[in-house]
């Protein structure tokens, strides 16, 4: 049987709910509730729900480590289910892509963002799949932390509903089959 693992990317604890960073875990939330899946389980320092397709074992998981550490979680999750690189996909946020867009690799360096960069150093390799959410660029005179920390405005809560739910309907084709490749030149 495959085994696949969908993790998003964020901050624990509730106090960051609705920020730009954690886009990651909204999108999971929206795949939670497309499969009617739950993250009741724990394992690693994060929640995780499993579910089957066909052949295929999905997990999707939230690492509780902080966006920072989100590798603390990823590796020895991905080690004990046997799950390899290349069917993992991560979602994150990501302030060198337009807000409201989004951006599908196959592969590829960190760009920057943290709790890929330590991913990558945990895993050994950039061979895994992500999904990277536009939050933009802060405006002077907020800084990044500030920015990535910030909560989201009615309208632009509108617009990244819109984006949540591509990375969504992009997961589950994948889930169902759909070449990767042909996904990216869809959603990109």
């Amino acid at each position: 049987m495959e085994r696949i693992l969908i993790v998003g990317l964020g901050n624990y604890p509730k106090e960051y709910n609705n920020t730009r960073h954690n886009v990651g875990f909204k999108t999971i939330d929206k795949l939670c509730e497309s499969f009617n899946v739950e993250l009741s389980l724990s394992k690693f320092n994060g929640k995780y729900g499993a579910f089957n397709v066909g052949d295929k074992t999905v997990y999707i998981a939230k690492p509780y480590t902080l966006m920072n550490l989100s590798g603390e979680f990823v590796q020895p999750f991905m080690d004990y289910f046997k799950i390899s690189p290349e069917n993992i996909i991560v979602i994150c946020d990501d302030v060198d892509t337009t807000f409201g867009k989004m951006r599908v690799r196959k592969s590829g360096s960190s760009g920057g963002q943290n709790g890929l960069k330590n991913i990558i150093n945990r895993i050994g390799t950039e061979d895994f799949k992500r999904i990277r959410i536009g939050i933009g660029r802060p405006k002077s005179p907020m800084t990044m932390i500030d920015h990535v920390l910030s909560k989201f405005t009615k309208q632009e809560q509108e617009i990244l509903d819109k984006v949540t739910g591509n990375a969504k309907n992009l997961v589950s084709e994948w889930i169902n089959g759909i070449d990767f490749e042909k996904l990216m030149s869809k959603y990109n």
